[in-house]
């Protein structure tokens, strides 16, 4: 696929090879758990793709024309992104934000327009939001200081971007998070067309299973305005799946979910970035 391979020429560009240097992120850190392992990354893609369809500011993403010819290439762009910033050293990672910024700028010039700090912020929360909901449905439940954790990481890359507004406290974060889940959401036309071209790649059955593990992943408010509900019925088979890494059977599961192009992409994320 055309946009996969668009997708990590950027990547490829945005981030220097072989430096050393500290780490941005600290090579114990709970975030490099949550980020080092290909299942609890695919449960943040999809709730990041539920809420990127809801989100006010979507019609940015519509505007090069690249979210809705391929969403999945799109929101692994996003996913990669996240990963190199998490494994790279402090001078990496720093260019890699420095490269999205400009990427951002870019837009903002060809629109002729500028992103609402709003937008950048909700962006920004949903990694931190959803890092922490899809460890803890597949892992344990994190403590208030591996939250605080995930929190400082992800707001450490916002300051770097030089995002306005942004919380100073993990307890701060909370309160915003909230607001901005009540305030930046609706249901428009391009959350229908994102769902119809999330169908589109995936396949019913797949889409079928994406919505599952949205009703697992994502708040309360998402689930209402997508109409997501009824009991989650992925709920029960979590504990098999569980198991089933213990075999290290579940890449039979991950690749049967996925459609082939990104089967390559999805065993990368269980390693580290180079």
């Amino acid at each position: 696929m055309h946009a996969v391979k668009e997708n990590q020429s950027e990547l490829s560009k945005a981030l220097p090879k072989g430096e050393g240097g500290e780490g941005f992120v600290h090579p114990q850190s709970i975030v490099r758990h949550i980020w080092g392992k290909a299942d609890t990354i695919l449960f943040i893609f999809a709730g990041a793709a539920a809420e990127f369809a809801l989100n006010k500011a979507v019609d940015w993403l519509y505007f090069t024309g690249r979210l809705p010819a391929d969403p999945l290439a799109r929101l692994f762009s996003t996913v990669e992104y996240a990963r190199m910033i998490v494994f790279s050293t402090e001078h990496g990672a720093n260019q890699a934000i420095d490269r999205i910024t400009a990427i951002h700028q870019g837009v903002e010039q060809a629109r002729g327009a500028q992103i609402p700090d709003w937008a950048y912020r909700d962006v920004l929360f949903m990694l931190i939001d959803y890092s922490i909901r899809a460890y803890e449905l597949l892992e344990r439940r994190l403590t208030l200081a591996e939250r605080e954790e995930v929190f400082n990481v992800f707001n450490r890359v916002g300051t770097r971007m030089g995002i306005a507004g942004l919380p100073q406290t993990y307890t701060e974060w909370e309160i915003m998070r909230k607001a901005h889940l009540q305030d930046n959401l609706h249901k428009s036309e391009f959350t229908v067309d994102l769902y119809r071209q999330y169908r589109r790649h995936l396949g019913p059955v797949r889409y079928w299973l994406l919505k599952q593990v949205q009703v697992l992943t994502v708040p309360a408010v998402v689930r209402q305005y997508l109409g997501l509900t009824g009991p989650p019925l992925l709920k029960q088979a979590l504990g098999l799946y569980k198991l089933s890494r213990r075999f290290r059977l579940d890449w039979l599961v991950k690749e049967a979910l996925l459609p082939s192009a990104y089967k390559a992409q999805i065993r990368g994320l269980d390693a580290r970035p180079e």
